[in-house]
């Protein structure tokens, strides 16, 4: 039988004929990126000059540079300098960047679409900047994104083969894309702890974890801004550190809670005031928090309070990260005295005990984050801890998956009990029935599965 890799490989003639261009997420999100590893460190510049990145440096949060300190190698020179980062090459004069004396010291220009004709990127003071530009099929990587954002769902060409396997190969054909799917993952959790080192790796993860879909974005790049080396190192200030860098504390915020509340947010931004200076993030700058179809129990500031318990209890959570039993039954049983009962920094006190971390957010982190970088270290016990992982309950995608690949089976929901089994579904969705713009007339896996797999 064919790997799934194989099965994949087979597409690449096409999709290089298909694929439609790009569209980029916002530049505070590339920034994001970037700053994670996600595009790399090794690059070469339009004018073919060699690029290796040494050290990402720091991600300004006001006015200026995007980032400052960055240790950057260039046809083996070092240099040290801020770095710009902009969609458009042609970013650097429309936002005046060639008459502000504070890009003078400049020493890379990093864009993902450059112009036609050739933008150079010149400072105040004439001195032309190394340009890189990063190839959309990096950028595609690094967002894990397929070509469409949907397809319909019916059951789809490929259903009728898939219906013919025997258990034995359809769980073959699942285990590969679930493979697959995790060593994506495995990759994208390595450029990050290239980037920032373990610890700051696991703390990025669990915050993109409890950002949900909504937030994920919002919450990494909060996890960017206060590294967990600094929030250990200021224990005593780090919730309130945590909720400012957010946004979230303002001078008048305790009078619009209820008085039981009023004393510990007024605590909260008093301790913020003495600090925001050096941590409030300006303008552009800050963080941009999604509320719209957020349930009350998942609100932004639930999600940044667990985020703020575990900080507080952070060498017990990463002394315990590597033992998923224990490290689950640790998770589910953080409380809190304020959001055992609250959903909002403002909200009535609930009767009701709100857990702070479910269930489906601890499988959610072991699945995305800690199984898959178990894996890559090679960790023999993780694929078998992956694999006994209960399903949650089908999300969207899930459906139209099942729809599409599994419906003419009559033990479909067989195939659905376990995690591994629906990221296998997502992962065979993406490969090939989001690559695919003729719904399903011309996708080839279906003539794959029956020249790839024994059939009953």
């Amino acid at each position: 039988m064919q790997s799934y890799s194989h099965l994949l490989q087979t597409l690449t003639p096409k999709r290089l004929l298909e694929e439609p261009p790009i569209e980029l997420p916002d530049e505070l999100s590339l920034q994001s990126l970037w700053f994670n590893g996600q595009f790399g460190r090794e690059f070469t510049t339009t004018e073919n000059q060699s690029v290796s990145i040494r050290q990402f440096g720091f991600w300004n949060r006001t006015a200026g540079p995007d980032f400052l300190h960055v240790s950057v190698d260039i046809d083996g020179e070092n240099f040290t300098g801020p770095i710009e980062l902009d969609t458009h090459a042609s970013d650097w004069i429309h936002h005046g960047h060639d008459s502000n004396p504070a890009f003078n010291d400049i020493v890379l220009h990093v864009v993902f679409n450059d112009s036609q004709p050739i933008q150079y990127s010149r400072t105040l003071n004439h001195k032309n900047i190394p340009k890189v530009v990063i190839p959309s099929a990096v950028v595609r990587d690094a967002l894990h994104s397929p070509s469409y954002a949907s397809a319909t769902a019916h059951t789809g060409r490929c259903a009728h083969s898939i219906s013919q396997l025997s258990d034995t190969s359809l769980e073959s054909l699942m285990h590969e894309a679930a493979r697959y799917r995790c060593r994506q993952k495995s990759s994208h959790y390595l450029r990050l702890r290239d980037a920032h080192g373990d610890e700051q790796a696991l703390w990025i993860s669990l915050a993109e974890t409890l950002g949900y879909r909504p937030n994920k974005t919002a919450m990494c790049q909060l996890a960017q801004r206060l590294p967990i080396r600094y929030l250990k190192q200021h224990k005593s200030i780090s919730t309130a550190l945590l909720f400012g860098t957010a946004g979230f504390l303002h001078p008048d915020l305790h009078n619009q809670a209820p008085a039981d509340s009023r004393s510990w947010i007024e605590s909260l931004w008093e301790t913020w005031w003495q600090h925001r200076q050096q941590h409030e993030l300006i303008g552009k700058r800050s963080i941009q928090w999604v509320y719209s179809g957020v349930r009350p129990i998942n609100h932004p500031q639930r999600r940044l309070a667990t985020l703020a318990c575990i900080a507080q209890s952070w060498k017990s959570f990463y002394q315990s990260h590597t033992q998923l039993e224990p490290l689950a039954d640790w998770l589910e049983k953080l409380e809190d005295p304020f959001w055992n009962h609250h959903y909002t920094l403002v909200s009535k006190r609930s009767e009701r005990r709100l857990s702070l971390i479910g269930k489906d957010r601890v499988r959610a982190f072991f699945l995305n984050h800690l199984l898959p970088a178990q894996m890559c270290e090679g960790n023999t016990q993780a694929w078998n801890n992956y694999l006994k992982i209960p399903a949650t309950a089908d999300s969207e995608t899930v459906k139209r998956a099942a729809t599409r690949i599994l419906s003419t089976r009559s033990d479909r929901k067989k195939w659905l009990r376990f995690a591994w089994q629906h990221q296998a579904l997502i992962q065979i969705y993406q490969d090939f029935c989001l690559e695919d713009n003729t719904d399903c007339a011309s996708c080839p896996f279906p003539e794959q599965l029956n020249q790839s797999l024994p059939a009953n």
